[in-house]
């Protein structure tokens, strides 16, 4: 690994960055300032709660159009261009006097956070290596965990002194110091370097899948709960923490205290998929990585101790951990790197659709009276379902290299 990581290391710091400057559009960000955000422009939980759900779903449609300019243009130009346009949409936020504009900025921030900028990472990874696919996305992953687990303590920190909008200058600032160095980083784009390499990039059936092709056979199909189900019910998780610390008799203060332990373990579990996956391929590990998440959320379902809801996030951590780097691989995997940019822009809609939907699905429910414990007992039938189906699909369909 040290070796691996030393002779490319240029490549792989240059996605591990991407990763990182994603975080500015991810849920976990945009939500520490949902307080002040709702404050600032007078909204209820329900109407910051359509906003946000308008503005994800928006970019989650423009992904399946947009994805596809990873398989036109190089990493190197439109990794320093969606930087400058997040670096934008931050100032968009800090600057923004209506509320009639929200939607459009949570939309900017999706699109070029969440979506684009996570995008471009995972298919460079994908396509620029091919014997060590799992371990070079594992490593890039890792600039998001990064993100993950500093920026909400040093922010949150920040937020005692400093006024809420400033601090999205601030983001804006670090996203923009981030495009030059992803410009000289990427000066030289790496490529495989043998014929033997481009033709293990080969999918299914040993051809190149289009992405209509893709969507036409009962493997995507089959595969569909899983993919949607981590980004829905993860995200709702930490998108009502409030609500569900309130319920499980313990302060925000202890819950928020288990966050790094969450981290730390979905970094092991990225470093740990990416490894197995090299050697054993996607096949064999997708059926059972999202086993762990469904006993999590049976554990947040019992929500009546400390330890059990420490038990969860651990279990919850590793299915996160390892979901980024096989559900990565997969679709090079599968699919093949000729239309990988494409084709993996459904599969970021897809996580971009869940990360709305399952928020408001959750919130929707509670507002009827579905408490938090039992709609996670459903999520945890949901995941044993998706497990299911990804088992039969994986072990019936025959897999041609």
């Amino acid at each position: 690994m040290i070796g691996f990581i030393g002779k490319n290391f240029r490549w792989l710091f240059a996605g591990a960055i991407l990763a990182f400057g994603s975080s500015f559009g991810q849920t976990f960000f945009i939500s520490l300032f949902e307080g002040q955000i709702r404050s600032f422009f007078q909204l209820s939980y329900g109407e910051w709660g359509v906003i946000y759900a308008v503005g994800t779903l928006s970019s989650a449609v423009v992904m399946l159009f947009a994805g596809s300019l990873t398989d036109r243009f190089r990493a190197r130009a439109l990794g320093a261009l969606f930087l400058l346009l997040l670096a934008f949409s931050c100032m968009f936020m800090a600057l923004n006097p209506v509320v009639w504009m929200l939607p459009v900025i949570i939309f900017a921030l999706r699109f070029t956070g969440q979506g684009m900028i996570s995008h471009i990472s995972v298919v460079a990874m994908s396509r620029w290596f091919v014997a060590n696919r799992g371990k070079a996305i594992a490593i890039s992953t890792l600039g998001y965990s990064i993100g993950e687990a500093f920026l909400p303590m040093l922010f949150i920190a920040l937020l005692s002194y400093v006024m809420w909008w400033k601090l999205w200058i601030i983001a804006a600032a670090i996203a923009l110091l981030l495009a030059p160095i992803i410009w000289t980083l990427l000066k030289e784009e790496r490529e495989p370097k043998s014929e033997q390499e481009n033709q293990m990039n080969l999918g299914m059936q040993n051809q190149h899948w289009t992405r209509s092709e893709m969507m036409k056979h009962p493997l995507f199909w089959m595969l569909l709960p899983s993919l949607i189900g981590p980004s829905a019910f993860v995200t709702s998780f930490f998108f009502f923490q409030v609500r569900f610390a309130d319920i499980s008799n313990i302060t925000h203060l202890e819950l928020a205290l288990v966050f790094p332990v969450f981290t730390l373990v979905a970094i092991l579990s990225t470093i740990a998929s990416g490894i197995a996956l090299d050697s054993m391929g996607t096949r064999r590990l997708i059926p059972f990585h999202q086993i762990p998440i469904a006993l999590g959320f049976l554990f947040f379902s019992l929500a009546n101790s400390y330890l059990g809801i420490i038990t969860g996030m651990i279990l919850m951590a590793i299915s996160t951990g390892s979901y980024g780097t096989l559900i990565s691989a997969f679709w090079a995997e599968f699919y093949g790197t000729k239309n990988l940019g494409s084709i993996k822009s459904v599969g970021m809609s897809l996580m971009v659709f869940g990360s709305a939907i399952g928020p408001a699905t959750i919130g929707y429910f509670l507002d009827l009276g579905s408490e938090l414990d039992q709609q996670y007992f459903w999520a945890a039938l949901y995941f044993f379902f998706a497990t299911s189906m990804s088992m039969v699909a994986m072990f019936s369909l025959r897999f041609h290299r």
